[in-house]
């Protein structure tokens, strides 16, 4: 079974935010699980999905703490 994974330019890109903001979550321990191998950092397609999962809302006024973190 092939594992899909995306490098830190592709989910920036998916989400449209810079990279430096994807390794400063990654420092302060928020967002989706990465690996790093070899000194290269990886997303599984299927942590990215799931951390989305994680971040739907049904209203703008529920708390997020993890995100209100990351702000």
């Amino acid at each position: 079974m092939e594992v899909a994974h995306l490098n830190q330019k592709q989910l920036a890109a998916r989400w449209s935010i810079s990279e430096a903001t994807l390794e400063r979550w990654r420092s302060a321990g928020v967002g989706p699980k990465f690996l790093k191998l070899c000194g290269r950092v990886l997303y599984r397609q299927a942590d990215v999905e799931a951390y989305e999962e994680s971040c739907l809302q049904v209203s703008t006024t529920q708390l997020d703490v993890a995100h209100a973190q990351s702000n």
